[in-house]
C-alpha cells in the first residue's frame, strides 16, 4: 500500500508538474505577444502623440513605447537600433547587466535583423527566451527592433517552490499513509494469522481447536467457514475411528472362534477335523459377509454409488414383492402399488427393500404377514415393508439405522450392518430411511420401515398421454 501510495503521488506530481509548465509556457507567450502588439499598433498608427507629427525615426518610435510600457518582473525590453554602433539604445529596467553579455548581443542582433525567438542560456541570467519584432523607419534607411527578453528561470522559481512544497507534503502524507495501512492491515490479517497457527497446531489426534470469530467482514466469514469445515472434519475422523473399532470388534470374534479350534483340532480325528471344518467355513462366510458390507458402507460415499434411470414403479414394486417371497414362508402382502415412471436406481433400491424383508424375516414366526408397498406424490417415491413383529422401543427408533448399531431385543447373530445400508442408500438418493408406527396406519402392532427419496416424474400412470404428463425437463 506504501508502494501504490507512492507511485500515485509521483505520478501525480509529475503530471501537476508538466501541465503547469505548460500553462507557465503559454502565459509568457502571451506577455510577449501583448508587449509586441502593444509596439505593432504604435508602428502602425506612425504619429507621435506629443507632437502630432509622423515619427522622425525609430529610435523616437520606440521611445514612445517605452513611455508607455513598464516589463514585468521576469521581462527585460530592450529597444534595437541596428544602424548605430552602440545598438542597444534603450533598455527597461534601466542598467541591465544582461545587455553587456557577448552571447546576448551575438543572439540579440541575429533576432533584430530577421525576427523570431531564440532560447539561451546566459551566464548569470540562467535560461532566457529572446523574441524581437524588426522595423524599418519608411523615411530613411534606418533600421531597429523591440526585443522582449524573458527571464524564464525566474518565471519558473515559484513552480519549483510550489512543487518542492508539494514533495514536502507527500512525503508526510505517505508516512502517514504507511503507518495507518500497517496498522489496519495488521489488524485484518490477525484472524489470518491465528488462522495459519490453529491450522499447525491441529493434528489427526487433536481436531477439537477452532479459530476465534471476531468482527464482521470477509476474513470473519472465511473464520467461519474453516471453523465449520473443521467441524466436518472432526466428525468424519471420529465417525471413521468408531467405525475402524467396531469392525474391529466384530472381526475379532470370529478370528477368535477360528483361532480357538485351530488350536483344539484334533487332526487324527476325522469327525472333529469334520466338524471343525464346517464350523469355521460357517465364521469364514460370516466374516466374507461383513467385509461385503462394509465395502458396500465404503461405496456410498462414491458420486457412483447411484446410478439413476427410468423406472416403473409398478413393475418395480411388483418386483420386490416377487424377491421377498422367496426370503420365507410367511404370507407376504401388497399394502399399495404406485402407477408412475420414475428416476431412480432400481437395484439400489431393490438391495435396500430386500434388507428390510430380511429383518421382517428374522423377526416374524412363518405364517405371519409381511407387506410390501410403495406410494408416490408427484415428487417423492416411498417404498416400505411391513411386518408383525414385536416392534422397536422408541430408544431404538433411530439408532438401529446406525453402523453396528442393534436394537435391544435382538438376540440373534447380525452383525448391525443392514439398516445403516438401507439409510445410506437412501441418503445416497437425497432421501432418507425411517422406523414408523404400523398402528398409524390402521395395523395394530409391528413395524414398518420406510425408504423416502425424491423423485422426477418421468411419464403418468398407465394409460393416460405421456406427452400431456411429461414433466419439465425430464
Amino acid at each position: 500500500m506504501a508502494t501504490l501510495t507512492a507511485a500515485t503521488l509521483v505520478i501525480a506530481g509529475v503530471l501537476v508538474y508538466a501541465i503547469e509548465l505548460q500553462r507557465l509556457e503559454e502565459q509568457t507567450l502571451a506577455a510577449v505577444d501583448q508587449e509586441l502588439q502593444e509596439f505593432d499598433r504604435i508602428q502602425s498608427e506612425g504619429i507621435d502623440p506629443t507632437t502630432g507629427e509622423p515619427f522622425a525615426d525609430v529610435a523616437a518610435m520606440l521611445e514612445l513605447f517605452f513611455q508607455r510600457n513598464i516589463p514585468d518582473d521576469d521581462e527585460l525590453l530592450v529597444g534595437w537600433i541596428s544602424t548605430r554602433p552602440d545598438p542597444v539604445r534603450f533598455v527597461s529596467p534601466a542598467a541591465d547587466p544582461l545587455v553587456d553579455d557577448p552571447g546576448f548581443l551575438d543572439a540579440a542582433a541575429e533576432v533584430a535583423a530577421s525576427g523570431g525567438s531564440r532560447r539561451l542560456d546566459v551566464d548569470g541570467a540562467g535560461e532566457i527566451l529572446l523574441v524581437g519584432q524588426p522595423v524599418r523607419f519608411r523615411s530613411t534607411t534606418e533600421g531597429g527592433a523591440l526585443l522582449v527578453v524573458t527571464r524564464l528561470d525566474v518565471n519558473r522559481a515559484a513552480l519549483r517552490d510550489t512543487m518542492r512544497t508539494y514533495a514536502i507534503v507527500s512525503a508526510l502524507a505517505l508516512l502517514l499513509v504507511a503507518g495507518v495501512a500497517f496498522a489496519v492491515t495488521g489488524r485484518l490479517l490477525a484472524p489470518l494469522r491465528r488462522l495459519r497457527r490453529t491450522a499447525e497446531e491441529i493434528s489427526e489426534l487433536d481436531l477439537s481447536r477452532r479459530i476465534p470469530v471476531t468482527g464482521n467482514d470477509d476474513i470473519t466469514a472465511l473464520t467461519g467457514t474453516v471453523n465449520t469445515m473443521l467441524d466436518r472434519l472432526e466428525s468424519a475422523f471420529v465417525e471413521q475411528r468408531r467405525f475402524l473399532d467396531d469392525a474391529g470388534h466384530e472381526l475379532r470374534t470370529p478370528l477368535t472362534v477360528l483361532r480357538g479350534h485351530l488350536e483344539v483340532l484334533d487332526t487324527r480325528s476325522q469327525a472333529d477335523v469334520d466338524e471343525t471344518r464346517d464350523l469355521l467355513l460357517d465364521e469364514v462366510d460370516r466374516m466374507s459377509r461383513l467385509v461385503g458390507d462394509l465395502i458396500l458402507l465404503a461405496k456410498s460415499d462414491r458420486p457412483d454409488f447411484v446410478r439413476v434411470a427410468h423406472v416403473d414403479v409398478r413393475e418395480l414394486t411388483e418386483d420386490l414383492l416377487a424377491k421377498c417371497s422367496g426370503l420365507g414362508s410367511r404370507e407376504w402382502l401388497l399394502d399399495e402399488m404406485a402407477e408412475a415412471s420414475v428416476e431412480v436406481d432400481a437395484q439400489r433400491l431393490t438391495q435396500a427393500v430386500l434388507q428390510l424383508a430380511h429383518n421382517a424375516v428374522r423377526h416374524t414366526s412363518a405364517g405371519d404377514p409381511v407387506a410390501i408397498g410403495s406410494s408416490y406424490d408427484g415428487t417423492r417415491l416411498r417404498l416400505w415393508v411391513r411386518d408383525t413383529g414385536p416392534g422397536l422401543a422408541p430408544d431404538d427408533r433411530t439408532r438401529v439405522f446406525e453402523r453396528f448399531a442393534r436394537a435391544a431385543s435382538e438376540d440373534h447373530d447380525g452383525f448391525g450392518l443392514g439398516l445403516s445400508i438401507v439409510s445410506a442408500i437412501a441418503e445416497a438418493h437425497g432421501g432418507s430411511a425411517r422406523w414408523e408406527d404400523p398402528g398409524h396406519h390402521g395395523h395394530p402392532s409391528g413395524s414398518r420401515f420406510v425408504v423416502d427419496v425424491p423423485a422426477v416424474r418421468v411419464t403418468t400412470d398407465r394409460g393416460a398421454d405421456p406427452e400431456e404428463d411429461t414433466w419439465p425437463g425430464s
